[in-house]
């Protein structure tokens, strides 16, 4: 057997189901090896577009996604998703060519760009170590929870694999155990808290979390929200407050910077998440639990760090607060508390001043019509840009597996690869995509994918002919816009040519096409060219944009 078979059978072995990419001349053996061993493989148009899918892929699957690339044009070609990815601490494999010759036209210093980007840099080093060498580095995904690009250089590949060969094993590293003195501490700060509230980053989506996550919450009578990463963890709890950040509607934010004990699990802290730190009041007590140890108060300063897995802390401190207190604490759930929460916590229950008109529908209005005509087994991904909190926020999703939220990065163009991504890993769910002009016309390439994968995706784009975010970032009196404003586009048109069923809408009348669309239960993509008003920054623009 040759090292490029031998790959192909390892990955299919470590069970190894869906692979994204373009195949070049580099990459074409092992990926057709994993073919032959049963792997999906779906080909993008662009690697950008293959390193987001399987990014998304992994997010919502809860598998180890791999990516397979040619190498120096075709890996540099995915990095933006390769730092999404990284950034995100997806568990991802990028298994991609490598020519080690100084002198070939592809050769790159492809270790130290993945280091770069904050993945983890392996290589298959030789026929002797191929088999441990691919077994570790899907090892680092699977249990460190890290995007690995494992190099195979292109000469190994064509080697004969010994029969003496190393074999496939690696040790499973399980997550940490907090330690019992930090454990204490965590309890008498829950002791002395009146209003607590937990912020479930997507640590909080691990195996196990939620419902140690809402056990401990009721133990200490605590609030339950989310980052954005999500959104959707606990639907289900009466207690829960949606997503905290630019996000977060304004009950929940008033009830979040009332809190006097605020505990992210698994969840950065950071600006987004925090409205720049004014989400935490002056007198509230930060506790920050993640396995990283490193990001441990890197966003702000904490008066308390735990270095354990979401689910294992958790349980931990429930046992401790439960040996010290008879009954659970009623803290921050209160009669009132749960009455606002039922009546006014969500966005779609915040009153507005529906200012469509003149061929423009407000983004809201567009937002929330959708909601309502939409069926509610859906999973919703976002690009980024000044629309992105409309549907966000606007649609509604069933559970964390609902919504697919690739921003680590905050790159424009991303979200209609995202959405394909998504949709492969959820197919019994309608895959819905919230994009603005720029990011639609930045990934249209991917909508050929959609197409020809029979994909009954929803390409909404929020159509504002600029871009939103830099217009109302600069204000319309300051310098000249002309870089960051373009001329109105049919997008429809454009749609209809890739094969896509497409309409323009400027009023909540004209989506009516989509109720047929769904009927039909059609495999054609369907866009929407919505030609929304944007005369100002939407709310979270104005809330918690920064650099």
């Amino acid at each position: 057997m040759l090292v490029r078979d031998a790959i192909g059978e390892v990955l299919a072995d470590l069970g190894v189901r869906t692979v994204f990419g373009v195949v070049g001349s580099g990459n074409f053996h092992f990926t057709n090896a994993l073919v032959e061993r049963g792997a999906r493989f779906v080909p993008a148009r662009h690697e950008g577009g293959a390193a987001t899918m399987a990014d998304a892929y992994a997010r919502m699957s809860g598998e180890v996604a791999v990516l397979s690339l040619h190498q120096g044009c075709g890996y540099t070609n995915a990095l933006t998703g390769i730092v999404e990815a990284a950034k995100s601490r997806t568990p991802l494999l990028v298994l991609t060519a490598e020519a080690t010759e100084p002198t070939s036209n592809f050769f790159i210093d492809q270790a130290g760009m993945a280091e770069g980007a904050g993945a983890l840099a392996m290589r298959v080093r030789s026929p002797q170590t191929a088999l441990v060498d691919v077994a570790r580095a899907f090892a680092a995904c699977l249990h460190q929870q890290r995007t690995v690009v494992l190099n195979v250089p292109i000469d190994v590949q064509d080697m004969e694999l010994p029969a003496d060969a190393a074999r496939r094993t690696y040790d499973a590293v399980g997550l940490p155990q907090p330690a019992p003195e930090d454990v204490a501490r965590f309890v008498e700060l829950i002791r002395s808290a009146q209003r607590p509230v937990f912020v479930a980053g997507r640590g909080g989506r691990a195996e196990g979390a939620k419902e140690a996550l809402r056990e401990l919450a009721t133990a200490s009578g605590a609030l339950l929200a989310t980052s954005a990463v999500a959104r959707g963890l606990f639907n289900e709890d009466p207690w829960g407050i949606d997503v905290s950040g630019g996000f977060s509607s304004p009950l929940s934010a008033e009830l979040i910077a009332e809190a006097d004990l605020v505990v992210g699990f698994g969840c950065a802290l950071n600006m987004w998440t925090m409205r720049h730190g004014r989400l935490i009041g002056d007198q509230a007590k930060v506790v920050q639990v993640d396995v990283d140890p490193q990001a441990i108060g890197r966003n702000r300063d904490v008066d308390l760090g735990l270095w354990g897995g979401v689910a294992e802390t958790a349980r931990a401190t429930t046992a401790a607060l439960r040996a010290t207190q008879p009954g659970d604490r009623t803290g921050y759930r209160t009669p009132a508390v749960g009455d606002r929460i039922r009546s006014s916590l969500r966005w779609t229950q915040v009153d507005f001043d529906d200012q469509s008109g003149d061929g423009r529908i407000d983004p809201r209005t567009l937002s929330l019509e959708l909601n309502r005509l939409l069926p509610g087994e859906r999973i919703v991904s976002v690009d980024s840009g000044n629309f992105v909190g409309y549907p966000s926020m606007y649609l509604d999703v069933p559970d964390e597996f609902g919504f697919c939220f690739t921003q680590a990065f905050q790159s424009v163009g991303l979200g209609l690869a995202t959405g394909l991504g998504a949709a492969l890993a959820q197919p019994g769910r309608l895959p819905i995509v919230g994009v603005g002009d720029g990011g639609f016309l930045m990934g249209i390439t991917e909508l050929e994918t959609a197409v020809r994968l029979e994909i009954p995706l929803l390409v909404v784009v929020y159509n504002d002919a600029m871009y939103g975010a830099e217009v109302h970032h600069f204000g319309f009196d300051g310098p000249s816009l002309d870089t960051v404003v373009f001329p109105d586009s049919d997008l429809a048109q454009i749609a209809r040519g890739y094969g896509c069923e497409a309409i323009t809408v400027r009023e909540t009348a004209d989506l009516a096409p989509v109720k047929d669309w769904l009927s039909s239960e059609s495999t054609r993509p369907m866009v929407i060219d919505a030609k929304v008003l944007s005369r100002e920054g939407s709310w979270w623009l104005q809330e918690a944009f920064g650099h």
